[in-house]
């Protein structure tokens, strides 16, 4: 049957499939992992905008990440979204399977783990991914149950998007490029969204809701379910748990923003694991350039290197890249290196 497909199919798992168990070196090993204790907070409502550069200039070189306050989105807004997130969710299996489709062109689908048809081993994942900018182009696509839907899911994307362009002139300046650098390298950016759906697992410790990667965009903006802990990231070598600050997004730096910054700016590895009691959900809005938008670092970030690490490529040539493999195979920007003489 299709509908088996999704893990949030309505059965109560005693046991996890053998298609989503880890070999024992690749588990989550969650006993080890510690907290995220000095996880950096970045007030985007400070006075001043020379702390504020600061900030993030040590937070993208040091961590890859930071915890964002004050950003200006309302917080009815984002609970709004986790509530129809999860209420899209609970929906009858016969009702979201027609949504589902494994086509990664598609602009509006529902699926399950990362790249079902490539990986060997799968992840304890459902997600719905959509287009959102421009938003008349994908709105009708989207799903008309729950009813406010399309009402909740519009409003919450406009708003994230004008944070991500305000963040991407603030890391702009925090690299000490003009406020418009990125924002207008970049072409007219796109907006996707992954709403992601962790289910209860029976055991927990044997597989991922997602294994370690980075993103292949400029910019992630999260926002975490403030019930759950699921999101870890690496640091000097160890995983840690990031727990949701009170009505913060997690803003990750993504491959594209690596590239562009010549490698001073760091695009963080981060995983999610899932939990046997509780279910999560997460709501991931990726910033992407153009299509033809050509990455490559302006020549300010190149001189103390003498050359750039990346060689200058489309964005459409590394998304192709990213979904021609698995999640866990490796560091996509590595491929774009250039190789020293």
């Amino acid at each position: 049957m299709e509908d088996k497909l999704l893990v949030s199919n309505g059965c109560r798992w005693s046991r996890l499939p053998a298609s989503y168990v880890r070999p024992e070196p690749e588990r989550p090993k969650l006993s080890e992992v510690g907290d995220y204790l000095n996880a950096p907070i970045v007030d985007l409502g400070s006075a001043d905008p020379n702390l504020l550069a600061r900030q993030i200039s040590q937070a993208c070189q040091h961590y890859g990440f930071f915890q964002v306050i004050n950003h200006g989105v309302p917080i009815e807004t984002m609970e709004k979204m986790l509530g129809v997130s999860r209420e899209f969710f609970h929906l009858p299996v016969e009702e979201k399977m027609r949504l589902y489709s494994n086509d990664p062109s598609k602009t509006t689908r529902l699926s399950t783990s990362s790249n079902i048809h490539k990986e060997k081993i799968h992840n304890w994942r459902d997600y719905l991914r959509l287009h959102c900018h421009p938003l008349d182009n994908y709105v009708n696509e989207w799903p008309t149950n729950p009813t406010s839907f399309k009402e909740i899911v519009s409003n919450y994307s406009m708003e994230v998007r004008q944070l991500g362009l305000r963040l991407q002139e603030a890391i702009s300046e925090s690299l000490g490029l003009e406020r418009e650098y990125i924002n207008n390298c970049l072409g007219e950016p796109g907006q996707h969204m992954a709403i992601n759906y962790y289910p209860e697992c029976p055991e927990p410790e044997l597989t991922f809701g997602l294994p370690a990667h980075t993103d292949p965009n400029t910019l992630t903006i999260l926002l975490q379910d403030p019930e759950v802990t699921g999101l870890q990231l690496l640091k000097d070598g160890k995983w840690l748990s990031v727990k949701p600050f009170p009505n913060a997004f997690v803003v990750n730096i993504g491959d594209q923003l690596q590239a562009l910054s010549n490698s001073k700016y760091k695009s963080t590895w981060h995983r999610a694991v899932v939990n046997a009691q509780i279910e999560r959900i997460s709501v991931a809005t990726f910033l992407c350039p153009s299509n033809n938008a050509v990455i490559k670092a302006p020549i300010q970030l190149i001189q103390d290197q003498s050359h750039p690490i990346y060689r200058d490529y489309t964005y459409a040539e590394y998304y192709d890249k990213f979904w021609s493999r698995n999640l866990d195979q490796g560091h996509c920007l590595e491929l774009f290196k250039i190789m020293s003489k």
